[in-house]
């Protein structure tokens, strides 16, 4: 816009003029300074600062900002701006808050008033600043305030096409930012049509925002198909009409054909035919064009002529259902193959990579097959030949595969090194896939070795041994050749690795040859035994002992070998066990029981190879596949490595460490069993509770467990306590996941794995997170690529912050396109609360004396709760340890009892946790107790359950844990399970029975001091659940020498004979007490408090009666519960819930 006269802003030339003029960065920041403290000054004045005066001293602020220092005034001054009408004061205003207010400032809710105000404006200059700024900051807030704003913007008639291309490019960065907060809704169909929009920025502008759309949400937009499609048909072809003042470089709107083609890869083949054909004419169209002679020798007509091409190229690949298509682009592709260009080069090859996949155009694309050979040896391009290796492995199959499987043997003795581990990776495979006969497979990987073995991981080796051991017609010349490579003088490790365990196994079937008899193998692998590292060692000494069994003739060579003191007093704790075990089985066991120790090893289960997932490791998703994999670009081992759990093992005679090159994993032989029924939903509350307890949680958040994808729920509940491993898996897809957690921060790799030979398309994952997970968390994923070739597997890292406690998982949706159908998966993200804590350790004076500060009653949950498996100490100790948690010893003097310790660390705070947990054996049932530094509210409950909790007000009996204990009458079940509330002590008196419930339930004691409201009774023969009679139970409390550290709560005991509440032993109401209180026994048990001097609460004082032993109490169940008592009545006349419950309402 032309600059207003007056508007030259002099002060401002000038300050900058003395800035660059200053000689050092003292006078410089002297200079800078003088001018802040002028600023301040005018800002603080007297005197009134008109519109051009802030604008100039804004200006300057922001210049000093943009030279390094820190300003901390003048934001005000900038937000006043916004309400000027001029346009530049307008335009600094808003430049000032783009660049210095940040989203969280206080002032930005003045900020988004201002844009409110500026988009309702008629003035298009004020809405079109708005919008930028909106652009440029993006915020979550924003989103919440304009989400609603500026989609009327893009599709009101009054709106000039300048605002609407701004408006469609601002709702795209608000959706990229926060796509849960902006909905298209009412305003769908109207978005959709802007693709028919005359205007070149505005259909541009609505072509990538609807892109966008899509990917959230395919189906609520596929009516864009059909108008892409005509867009598309009315650009490209000879006589179009569209957009004729829009043709670069004697090309029709490039760009707008660009993502109108990629809009449509979105989608599978249009089922109309009118559509369909009218598509097909365009790519054919686009195809022909490409056969021209071009109109222009300039760079910039071919560039945007072959952007067009390959985006065209990328739809018929996706469709993949025009054979004649499918081999136009082939052929078209092939001449870009010897281009000059290397980027055209590259991009041919890419493209190839993707047609050799699909049936109809596989033969069209191995016509190729010698240029592409020749590119591999003479390309100068790394990237180009390593284009050149993926689209040989994509082309082949049986009838070549020799051919290439040779060439790629050649090519990797020169091969630059950075491809040279993927090329060892993909010649194992296709030497495996298309062996018809197995003795060239032995050979070829063999050769492998030889040439490249530093570049052999373990799952190469591993399969050849395990391809050997299943088939019988092929260990006889795996022996031979095995036992000639060793003879090399120099050997590869593996090489070794390879020969000792296949001639452990097979050496007898070589035996009968004088060159390599027994002794001679012997000497042959003993001859490398010390230039091996420790693992190969390992592995020789178990061949050893093989030949012992095998070549009995020479079993006293090998003992001494073994008796050596290399061996026996080995610094390696691995090889001087091996050693000497093996030198008593070879001295003491019997002929019989060698052969039966040492006898051959049964053929492995036949599963898919692990090299599969090996070489999945190594590239994204643009990388072609043979028939059943894709390979991937090479992922640092900075990020994520070691992606799941490891491959299949080798032999058991082998002690394997990891190569060199990283734990590789099986990810597609990895076994998923049929997830089990379900469990009930419960809270995430009692996440620590239902890990002790077996039953794990799905963590609430909202949704309904229908609401998940079969079998979620249950993937979740095995990555409470653990953080790597398979977290979905069906016959299209596999998910795994690799976490890494330091203090509050997480890097959480999740891996997709296409199982099928077919490509998935319009691959998209979103993270659904409630308004509270969204503050608790903060999620960054990086984006994923949109197609997923068959057998590819590609991958996804979140960035997770925890902000504060949480209790709920956020949600995944994965959506993708296959063979023409739209799938979802919805998955809960495996991110736990307890996977932010850490482990800490302490003695048992520096834990009492947390624990004892910790007496708030609030910073302590509680839960007592049933073992749904058999209880076992290590099992426990293990759970605990999974949730990253110290196990401190010696702290509990019972053994059978665990105490742990940990910090939560959030972003804010750091949250110390205490934990005892007590098993009790005979009751099979656990009693956890948690306390924490911050007071346990809502989410802070995310350890503990507080269902069950006993509360200092109870207001109303919970109904369904009554309807839980009374159902199909075992109404007995209800007591006796729930009488213990800590610190209760019992003191017998030969006066009346009173309870005197304290106002604080929850408060603590010391230790000879009686609870302070424990609210239970304990009458004659009453030891039901867990007693709380410290004076008869040692084990109660724990306490060091001194008597100064206690647990305030006591230990499980033997459950209540329910006998003892029968329907005839009942205690009697208070008015049926009075009528027989001359035969009460003398003996009654009294609750004392040491605030029984205070006000008993109403609903007590009914109680305050002389009971006596033939009195029974069945004390626990709901009614104790929830009156703070812990007890229940028995009554014969109780026959129903509502009995119950009107007897208990007398006492509120």
């Amino acid at each position: 816009m032309p600059a207003v006269k007056g508007d030259g802003m002099r002060g401002l030339s000038v300050f900058i003029s003395d800035i660059r003029n200053c000689k050092s960065k003292e006078a410089e920041i002297k200079r800078i300074n003088k001018e802040l403290a002028n600023i301040r000054s005018k800002f603080k004045g007297d005197k009134t600062l008109d519109g051009y005066q802030k604008k100039k001293y804004v200006c300057k602020l922001l210049f000093i900002f943009l030279l390094g220092h820190d300003i901390d005034f003048g934001h005000m001054e900038a937000v006043n701006l916004l309400s000027s009408n001029k346009y530049t004061e307008k335009q600094i205003g808003y430049l000032f808050i783009t660049v210095l207010i940040s989203a969280g400032s206080d002032l930005m809710k003045l900020v988004i008033q201002s844009i409110k105000n500026d988009l309702n404006s008629r003035n298009p200059v004020h809405v079109n600043l708005a919008l930028q700024c909106v652009a440029n900051i993006g915020s979550r807030e924003m989103a919440e305030n304009l989400g609603t704003e500026i989609p009327r913007l893009l599709v009101s008639g009054e709106t000039i096409d300048s605002v609407k291309q701004s408006a469609a490019l601002t709702l795209l960065r608000l959706l990229r930012t926060s796509p849960d907060l902006i909905q298209m809704g009412e305003w769908t169909s109207r978005v959709i049509h802007l693709l028919n929009d005359q205007h070149m920025g505005v259909v541009t502008s609505a072509a990538s925002l609807i892109e966008a759309l899509v990917r959230k949400n395919p189906e609520e937009y596929k009516g864009c198909v059909s108008l892409a499609v005509s867009r598309l048909s009315r650009i490209v072809t000879s006589s179009y009409t569209d957009l004729q003042d829009y043709t670069y470089y004697f090309v029709p709107a490039p760009w707008l054909s660009v993502k109108l083609l990629r809009l449509l890869q979105n989608y599978p083949p249009p089922e109309d035919p009118a559509v369909r054909t009218r598509l097909t004419e365009c790519l054919e169209t686009i195809l022909n064009k490409a056969q021209e002679a071009p109109k222009s020798k300039k760079a910039q007509h071919s560039n945007a002529k072959n952007a067009v091409l390959f985006e065209a190229i990328n739809l018929i690949i996706h469709m993949d259902s025009d054979p004649n298509l499918l081999v136009r682009a082939c052929n078209q592709l092939g001449q870009f193959l010897q281009h000059r260009e290397t980027n055209l080069r590259y991009l041919a090859l890419e493209s190839m990579c993707l047609l050799a996949t699909s049936e109809f155009s596989h033969e069209a694309v191995k016509k190729h097959q010698e240029t592409v050979i020749t590119s591999l040896k003479t390309e100068r391009d790394v990237s180009v030949r390593q284009r050149a290796v993926d689209l040989l492995y994509a082309m082949c199959d049986r009838t070549n595969a020799e051919e290439i499987v040779a060439e790629m043997l050649e090519y990797l003795e020169s091969a630059d090194y950075s491809i040279r581990e993927e090329m060892v990776l993909k010649v194992a495979i296709l030497a495996e896939k298309y062996a018809v006969d197995y003795t060239w497979y032995v050979d070829v990987i063999l050769n492998l070795i030889r040439i490249a073995g530093d570049y052999v991981s373990e799952e190469v080796w591993y399969r050849v041994i395990q391809i050997v051991i299943n088939r019988d017609d092929v260990q006889g010349y795996a022996a031979k050749t095995v036992f000639e490579a060793l003879q090399a003088p120099a050997c590869h490790e593996n090489m070794v690795k390879v020969g000792g365990y296949i001639l452990g196994e097979f050496g007898n079937l070589i035996a009968g040859d004088p060159r390599s008899s027994p002794i001679v193998q012997f000497e042959l692998l003993h001859s490398k035994y010390h230039l091996c590292g420790a693992a190969t060692r390992g592995l020789l000494l178990s061949t050893y002992i093989k030949f012992v069994n095998l070549f009995p003739e020479i079993k006293s060579s090998i003992q001494e070998v073994l008796k050596s003191g290399n061996n026996l007093k080995n610094p390696d704790v691995e090889i001087q066990q091996r050693s000497m075990e093996y030198l008593q089985l070879s001295t003491v066991a019997t002929a019989d029981v060698l052969a039966t120790v040492l006898e051959e090893m049964p053929p492995f289960p036949e599963r898919e190879s692990s090299i599969l997932a090996k070489l999945k490791k190594k590239k994204p998703s643009s990388v072609p596949e043979t028939a059943e994999i894709k390979e991937h670009k090479h992922i640092p081992q900075a990020q994520i490595s070691n992606n799941l759990e490891h491959a299949s093992s080798p032999p058991s005679s082998q002690h394997s460490t990891p190569s060199n090159t990283g734990v590789s994993i099986d990810l597609l032989g990895l076994g998923s069993s049929t997830p089990s029924t379900t469990n009930k939903l419960t809270s995430a509350s009692g996440l620590l509770v239902d890990v002790f307890a077996d039953n794990y949680p799905t963590a609430s958040n909202g949704l309904e467990s229908s609401g998940l994808t079969l079998g979620a729920d249950e993937s979740f509940k095995k990555f409470i306590c653990k953080n790597n491993g398979v977290l979905f898996e069906n016959d299209l897809l596999q998910i795994g996941v690799k976490s890494e957690y330091r203090c509050n921060l997480c890097r959480l790799g999740m891996f997709y794995g296409n199982k099928t030979s077919f490509h998935f398309t319009a691959f998209s994952v979103d993270i659904e997170c409630s308004d509270r997970i969204s503050i608790q968390l903060n999620i960054q994923p990086k984006p994923v690529g949109t197609v997923i070739e068959g057998g590819a597997q590609v991958q996804q890292i979140f960035n997770v912050e925890c902000v504060e406690e949480f209790t709920e998982s956020p949600i995944v949706h994965i959506k993708f396109m296959y063979s023409g159908a739209q799938q979802k998966i919805s998955l809960k993200l495996p991110v736990t609360l307890n996977k932010f804590i850490e482990s800490v350790e302490m003695n048992t004076e520096v834990f009492f004396a947390r624990w004892k500060a910790l007496n708030n009653p609030q910073q302590e949950s509680q839960k007592i709760f049933q073992a749904q498996n058999p209880m076992d100490a290590e099992q426990s100790k293990a759970k605990i340890l999974g949730f990253n948690l110290s196990v401190l010893e010696g702290i509990d003097p019972n053994k059978d009892n665990f105490v742990s310790a940990g910090i939560l660390h959030t972003k804010s705070q750091q949250i110390g946790c205490l934990v005892r947990l007590e098993p009790n054996l005979q009751a099979q049932m656990y009693r956890l107790t948690v306390r924490a530094r911050k007071e346990w509210s809502s989410a802070g409950s995310a350890i503990m359950p507080t269902k069950y909790f006993i509360q200092n007000k109870r207001k109303s009996l919970d109904q369904d844990f009554f309807a839980d204990c009374m159902q199909n009458d075992q109404k007995r079940q209800c007591l006796g399970l729930l009488n213990y509330d800590r610190g209760c002590e019992w003191k017998q008196e030969e006066s009346v029975a009173e309870i005197n419930p304290a106002s604080d339930m929850e408060e603590t004691m010391e230790e000879g001091e009686v609870s302070n409201g424990c609210g239970m009774m304990q009458l004659e023969n009453s030891s039901n659940g867990f007693s709380n009679n410290n004076n008869n139970n040692n084990n109660s409390s724990i306490v060091n020498e001194n008597n100064n550290n206690t647990f305030h709560h006591q230990q499980l005991q033997q459950p209540t004979d329910f006998a003892s509440c029968d329907e005839t032993t009942f205690v009697q109401d208070p008015k049926h007490n009075e009528q027989n209180s001359d035969s009460k026994s003398k003996e009654s048990y009294q609750i004392q408090s040491e605030s029984s001097s205070s006000s008993t609460p109403t609903y007590y004082q009914k109680f305050n009666t002389t009971l006596g032993p033939a009195d029974r109490f069945c004390v626990g169940g709901a009614f104790g519960y929830q009156l703070g008592l812990n007890r229940s009545y028995c009554k014969p006349s109780w026959d129903t819930i509502a009995d119950m419950r009107t007897y208990v309402s007398d006492y509120y």
